[in-house]
């Protein structure tokens, strides 16, 4: 069954020290569609209308990353030039999607699942262009290496992969999700909806203050119960994998890709804070190899939240790159 709705298109004020004015303003409003698809009920924001669709400009999908939400992408579309019809989704456990019973652990064979089953549901037998983010982007290279027939072209924005888990950490992990069962994960909350607007600009200075305190009221949620503030994500993600990530597997997916792919990163990424020595940067440069047809952009004065930071200039390479010959 399929439910529309309005979505809210100006930031909820907490305190008074947020003015009215000083929330940024959307200039595109978004609907929001829940679809039930493998038991779950999952949310996506839309943009346009299905009717701008043409073999020679598909949808555009958007998938985000681990910890964020479809809302996160916002400030991209309303830098796009040109409207086009646009579908943002929450992953499971995340945003305004939802969670089975009984679920302890998330992997990334769910987010094909899901990508997949809502694919044939909103837009079945038609190719889509494909934009992910983060970990949203790492499941965006499978899934068109899987399903290179449904993807027209792919955008990456910073989905480097993982370090490759050999199979001698499989005992280690395994202890280590099995001691992780034991324990309800929790995630921290927040006295009011500007203390989640502070909480993403310490995660990320290059984010100003007005997109923040438009964007914390749809990253974040009321808890009625408590008067508090927490964040739309099910602490279970905070779980330890217990599936290693394989990256021969991985790249005998990405080895599949037909779409021609747009790498887009920011300047200012520190790959080196995320994994170390475990995954050194030429490792990464050895993979992105073996896809076939690669163009890649670095955004000067943007780091991994790049459509946050410099959304107009990406916006800019995305529309210049999907409307390509």
């Amino acid at each position: 069954m399929m439910r529309t709705r309005r979505f809210r298109d100006s930031a909820v004020t907490a305190s008074a020290s947020l003015r009215p004015d000083s929330t940024h303003r959307a200039a595109r409003l978004s609907a929001s569609r829940f679809e039930t698809v493998r038991g779950l009920r999952q949310h996506m924001l839309t943009w346009g209308d299905p009717g701008l669709v043409t073999r020679q400009r598909p949808a555009l999908v958007l998938a985000h990353g681990w910890m964020d939400v479809a809302a996160s992408f916002h400030f991209l579309v309303d830098a796009l030039q040109h409207e086009r019809h646009v579908i943002a989704l929450d992953w499971r456990g995340f945003g305004l999607s939802g969670t089975l019973p009984g679920s302890d652990t998330y992997w990334f064979p769910d987010y094909l699942g899901d990508l997949d089953a809502l694919l044939d549901t909103v837009l079945p037998d038609q190719p889509v262009d494909l934009l992910g983010h983060s970990m949203g982007a790492n499941v965006a290279m499978l899934y068109a290496g899987v399903r290179p027939e449904r993807i027209r072209r792919l955008v990456n924005l910073e989905g480097f992969g993982l370090p490759d888990g050999p199979a001698t950490l499989a005992p280690k992990r395994y202890a280590a999700w099995l001691d992780e069962l034991r324990q309800p994960q929790r995630l921290r909350d927040y006295a009011g909806v500007d203390e989640v607007a502070e909480r993403l600009r310490r995660n990320n200075p290059r984010l100003t203050a007005e997109r923040a305190a438009w964007l914390a009221p749809h990253w974040s949620r009321r808890d009625e119960a408590t008067g508090r503030w927490v964040i739309q994500g099910d602490p279970a993600h905070k779980r330890a994998n217990p599936v290693l990530y394989r990256a021969e597997e991985a790249l005998a997916c990405w080895a599949r890709i037909t779409a021609p792919v747009l790498w887009v990163e920011g300047r200012q990424t520190d790959v080196a804070k995320y994994w170390g020595d475990r995954y050194p940067r030429n490792e990464f440069e050895t993979r992105l190899k073996v896809v076939p047809k690669v163009e890649r952009v670095i955004l000067e004065d943007a780091g991994h939240m790049l459509h946050h930071d410099q959304p107009e200039q990406l916006a800019a390479h995305i529309e210049r790159f999907l409307e390509a010959g």
